[in-house]
């Protein structure tokens, strides 16, 4: 076994709760900051993982019911933090972090979408910030109980630009840790194509499955819906193509020869190959855009998705109308949730022809 790390995991959801029991189990010694009822539940009843291969209970997690608690308690500091926060709570959690010491340890955001490192690189003055994505379709059925769909424990690693070479932990201990926990690690030599990659197959039948209100398996029956949602793809790949991120080989997905085919073969025969990869990816489970928006949250990641499309788009010049229509039509949304019996969806023909519009 490897040297054990001394770890601190921001975020006490689904991810964060798997990632940070596993390296508990592996004999790490972990803190989970999260938010206070979710600690005390934890800290009272421990976790319970349930796996296909059967179920354990973790107890050997410290819990704490904040950032700041974390750090108060832990007598030598941290080797790393791995940051596991929705995208719309970083900025509250690195100003935690920031506000609980001078000086921090390692950093990797384990988080969907993109623009969570820039955050954390122009917020923090971490040793290093280590960009990663995570593949395991984990959900959490009650407080305090984490449940994995599939026996696929996958997790992207690399080093973030400009910050790969302070005083912390190496990206080679960070990878010894995580395979030491049962995680098959891929470590990439591109963080933004790595980032940018797992957008792709992050905003597939993510907005319009929240949009429509329906889980992606049954709206991509549609052929309609498919269209706009190659669209939004072709739109992301044109973006990627000019600001020179490429796509990657992810998670058994061959996207770094596939992605050029996408721009020319028609959509009749791209149509299949969606369908197939929203039903092994997603089938009836609904995605994280509409959990957000249908739990009336009053927040989303869809600018840290199609809108970090959009916003890309307008930085260099690539037009994204697609990406700018799921984004603007879910943002209304979100804001609307707040309001009692609010309208917060539309049919497919609605969104297909405000699209048109």
């Amino acid at each position: 076994m490897s040297t054990p790390l001394k770890i601190l995991v921001v975020g006490a959801g689904a991810i964060g709760c798997l990632v940070g029991g596993k390296l508990a189990l592996a004999g790490n010694d972990v803190t989970l900051a999260g938010r206070p009822r979710i600690a005390e539940a934890i800290r009272s009843h421990g976790l319970r993982l349930i796996e296909p291969s059967g179920e354990q209970m973790i107890r050997t997690l410290r819990v704490t019911g904040s950032i700041g608690e974390a750090f108060a308690n832990a007598t030598s500091g941290f080797d790393l933090i791995i940051l596991t926060v929705k995208s719309y709570d970083t900025g509250a959690a690195l100003s935690e972090l920031k506000s609980a010491a001078k000086t921090l340890p390692a950093i990797l955001s384990l988080q969907n979408g993109v623009g969570n490192e820039e955050e954390i690189e122009g917020t923090l003055a971490a040793q290093r910030i280590f960009a990663g994505n995570i593949t395991t379709p984990v959900s959490i059925p009650e407080v305090g109980v984490i449940r994995v769909e599939k026996a696929k424990y996958g997790i992207g690693l690399a080093e973030w630009e400009g910050k790969g070479k302070g005083a912390g932990i190496g990206l080679a201990q960070v990878e010894e840790a995580l395979a030491g926990a049962g995680f098959a690690v891929t470590v990439y030599g591109d963080a933004r194509g790595m980032k940018w990659t797992k957008l792709l197959l992050n905003i597939v039948g993510n907005a319009s499955s929240a949009i429509v209100d329906e889980a992606p398996g049954v709206s991509f029956a549609d052929s309609a819906i498919v269209d706009l949602e190659l669209a939004a793809w072709r739109e992301t790949l044109r973006v990627m193509r000019k600001a020179q991120i490429p796509a990657l080989n992810m998670d058994g997905y061959p996207l770094k020869w596939a992605a050029p085919l996408v721009q020319i073969l028609p959509n009749s025969l791209l149509r299949p190959i969606f369908r197939k990869l929203v039903a092994g990816g997603r089938g009836k489970k609904m995605p994280s855009l509409h959990i957000d928006l249908h739990s009336g949250k009053g927040k989303s990641e869809i600018g840290w998705l199609n809108g970090a499309v959009v916003a890309m788009g307008h930085k260099i010049g690539v037009a994204t109308p697609v990406n700018q229509l799921l984004t603007e039509t879910l943002l209304e949304f979100v804001k609307a949730s707040q309001t009692p019996n609010a309208q917060i969806s539309l049919s497919h023909s609605q969104l297909v022809a405000k699209l048109r519009a």
